[in-house]
């Protein structure tokens, strides 16, 4: 790999990583840690992600259960879980808070779907304003003394680049929608 697009394909790598985090707090039916990924608690004045102040375990196919390092925290954890998006009412005896996730409904994963659809579009996009930025760069390069050969050749790279990131997004939404669709 030639370094002048080798840090394009890192721009594109992290946009396939950054697709896969976001299809991680969908929350399809099954009960998934991730989906309090960006849930952040105020502990000690200072706003913490949940994973750093409690444990956080799956007992069961639809439920999330969180246990606070500190009993003091119960409160603070359940406030933020009902302030954040995630839909999903908290209970707590005290010492343990449960998220119990209800079935999807057929119209409820459809419209995951179509989200999951959404992202993965906005990836594509992504990847090729990356192909377009490194096009330019290429274009810049024909100016000095480089042949047109090589920046030929080196398009050619970036284009074969993109069609992998482009199929590899493809591959995830799919494999993502028929997650959802999974009863």
């Amino acid at each position: 790999m030639d370094e002048r697009i080798a840090k394009y394909e890192d721009k594109m790598k992290k946009t396939l990583a950054n697709l896969e985090s976001e299809f991680g707090t969908i929350r399809a039916g099954r009960a998934n840690p991730h989906v309090l990924d960006r849930i952040t608690v105020d502990y000690y004045g200072s706003q913490t992600p949940l994973q750093q102040v409690a444990n956080i375990s799956v007992p069961e196919a639809r439920m999330i259960q969180i246990q606070p390092w500190e009993a003091s925290l119960v409160k603070a954890i359940e406030k933020a879980i009902n302030m954040s998006d995630l839909g999903i009412n908290p209970t707590n005896d005290g010492k343990v808070i449960r998220l119990v996730f209800p079935e999807l409904t057929e119209e409820r994963r459809k419209d995951l779907v179509k989200d999951v659809k959404k992202k993965g579009e906005a990836a594509k996009v992504a990847v090729r304003n990356i192909r377009r930025d490194a096009n330019d760069m290429l274009k810049k390069l024909s100016k000095s003394d480089v042949s047109e050969d090589e920046i030929a050749e080196l398009e050619e790279n970036v284009q074969k680049m993109t069609d992998k990131f482009i199929k590899e997004v493809d591959k995830s939404v799919e494999v993502k929608s028929k997650e959802i669709l999974t009863v």
